[in-house]
């Protein structure tokens, strides 16, 4: 099977390119490097075929979807921040960028798209568990850029015979999730400081809670949207469904590390959501979906991978 991954030298979408590679499929792989890197394709990068490139160049993108069965979109600034200080911008990569993948999926007859999505387009409804019926509420341009992408794709499925799914990611964590980026998860940041020895900061008091999920829970849903007839169509939480607090994050990870990781309090920053929780039922039912890797174990995995590569 060929497969085109956009973003596919990024945190997300270089785990993905390595699953299928290791399956023995041939992959392709879009990425501008501008938050990608080619050394998280270390390992297997005789086995891809990597295009540098930038998927507003919509005849670019439809050359690479030739003959593809599956195209994973994961290409996108996902920075909150940024879509807020440049909307422009992140329009253009984040609306018009997926309706070229779209449109060249549609062009060479790909069977399927599944797209990265983000709990993002919640907002602050302050309901919980997060349901894939609520109606969505985004609060900045990146959460319409992604509600805008699942709209888009649904006229796609339905309209021109694309198969759709949309992934809606919660906290996604692991090894190749840059700590240096100033928009990088805050698990990557705190496992930076507690192998570096530095004291961690944390805006507020702590008791804010996410629900964090590791990589390979990840790669599961993306090949299970990519495999399960029912899916086509539809969108999905990805998340573990359970709430961890940062403090609860900070104690769990100091005892796996071996040390004391009390943070620095500091306060609050305007607009962050206070809690987030996914309900993944709809995934449980049509995609078999089973988290099976616990915050805790992946902590622990990725400490692991983080002091092998120091």
């Amino acid at each position: 099977m060929r497969v085109l991954i956009t973003g596919g030298a990024g945190f997300i979408g270089s785990h993905l390119a390595e699953h299928f590679c290791g399956a023995g499929h041939e992959v392709r792989i879009i990425d501008n490097l501008s938050s990608g890197r080619e050394e998280n394709l270390a390992g297997f990068r005789d086995r891809v075929a990597l295009t540098v490139g930038d998927i507003r160049e919509a005849p670019l993108v439809a050359e690479l979807a030739a003959g593809c069965e599956l195209v994973y979109h994961q290409a996108a600034i996902v920075s909150v921040p940024y879509s807020v200080e440049h909307p422009q911008q992140t329009h253009d990569v984040n609306i018009q960028g997926t309706l070229n993948v779209l449109l060249a999926a549609r062009a060479q007859k790909v069977r399927r798209v599944i797209f990265a999505s983000s709990a993002a387009i919640y907002g602050e409804d302050p309901e919980l568990p997060k349901t894939e019926a609520m109606r969505p509420a985004p609060i900045a341009p990146y959460g319409v850029e992604k509600i805008t992408g699942e709209h888009y794709l649904a006229v796609f499925d339905q309209l021109y015979g694309v198969q759709t799914v949309a992934l809606r990611y919660f906290n996604v964590f692991g090894p190749r999730q840059d700590p240096s980026s100033p928009y990088s998860g805050v698990i990557s940041i705190f496992v930076d400081r507690a192998l570096s020895g530095t004291t961690p900061k944390v805006f507020g008091d702590g008791e804010q809670s996410r629900d964090f999920v590791f990589i390979d829970n990840v790669v599961q849903a993306n090949l299970l949207a990519g495999q399960v007839p029912a899916a086509a169509g539809r969108r999905y939480n990805v998340a573990c469904g359970q709430r961890t607090t940062l403090n609860q994050l900070l104690e769990i990870l100091g005892r796996l590390a071996g040390r004391d990781l009390t943070p620095e309090y500091a306060a609050a920053r305007t607009g962050d959501i206070r809690d987030s929780v996914a309900d993944i039922s709809r995934a449980r039912q049509d995609l078999g979906f089973q988290p099976a890797v616990t915050v805790e174990e992946g902590l622990r995995r990725l400490l692991d991978h983080e002091r092998g590569h120091r």
